[in-house]
């Protein structure tokens, strides 16, 4: 977004994308569109389509790592919010001169610049995702709802990035899982951390502070009330309980 402001709609929700944010976005998907927040506002928008044909021309001999499919990471996420930090802004002012100026363009300079904006998105602090989104140009995979939910049941993410994960808006997340799951969303992953925590607590010597991070708890002081709710007991009452037994 150069001027104005944008939104992104998909399901029943909306994404606003202010000015000097970019919205990196997996086309494939239907039933989205994008539109103009305000209708009185002049909107200014810069759109850079990356063609999986012409990327295997390209990048012949030296495929970048942002287009292969991330190890160990269990997602259907098609879109990211980017802010657009320096160096992309001024990849962005360099396109503009050469959209006003297109008889100095040639084949030379397009690839030069679509191997520049590829360079810049793997140095951005969304390289991550943007990884996944754009891998997806070439490997297509696809996991079921119940395969990314039980992939993050441990990490510390919340509701709003596990509907990301799964490409869905978090109203119809929310449907989903109470229909595959017949709990909600909050009470079944903190339910199954706990159950997780209480095995850790037996089996394991480890610290009940490092136990609570790797059961996806960010706070210590949550997780004792949460444990003690459900067990009636402390998690280190119940470490030395059992280990007296």
């Amino acid at each position: 977004m150069l001027a104005g402001e944008m939104q992104y709609q998909f399901d029943d929700e909306h994404i606003n994308i202010p000015t000097n944010y970019s919205l990196l976005l997996n086309c494939i998907h239907s039933g989205r569109r994008i539109h103009e927040s305000n209708l009185n506002s002049n909107g200014e928008i810069v759109i850079v389509t990356f063609h999986s044909d012409i990327l295997k021309k390209v990048y012949q001999r030296e495929f970048p790592i942002l287009f292969q499919q991330p190890q160990n990471k269990v997602t259907n996420q098609s879109s990211e919010i980017v802010n657009n930090e320096f160096l992309i802004k001024k990849y962005i002012e360099g396109l503009l001169f050469y959209f006003e100026n297109p008889s100095l363009v040639s084949d030379e300079i397009l690839i030069l610049k679509l191997k520049e904006i590829i360079l810049l998105l793997s140095q951005t602090r969304n390289a991550e995702t943007i990884q996944v989104i754009l891998s997806q140009l070439f490997s297509p995979i696809t996991y079921t709802f119940k395969q990314i939910v039980e992939a993050n049941l441990f990490l510390q993410i919340g509701i709003e990035e596990l509907a990301q994960q799964t490409n869905l808006s978090v109203s119809s997340f929310k449907r989903e899982f109470k229909k595959l799951y017949n709990d909600s969303p909050a009470n079944y992953i903190k339910t199954k951390r706990l159950e997780r925590a209480a095995e850790l607590l037996l089996i394991s010597d480890e610290r009940i502070t490092d136990i609570a991070f790797d059961c996806g708890f960010n706070d210590l002081a949550n997780f004792t009330k949460s444990f003690r709710d459900k067990y009636d007991i402390t998690p280190t009452n119940y470490r030395l309980k059992l280990n007296n037994k």
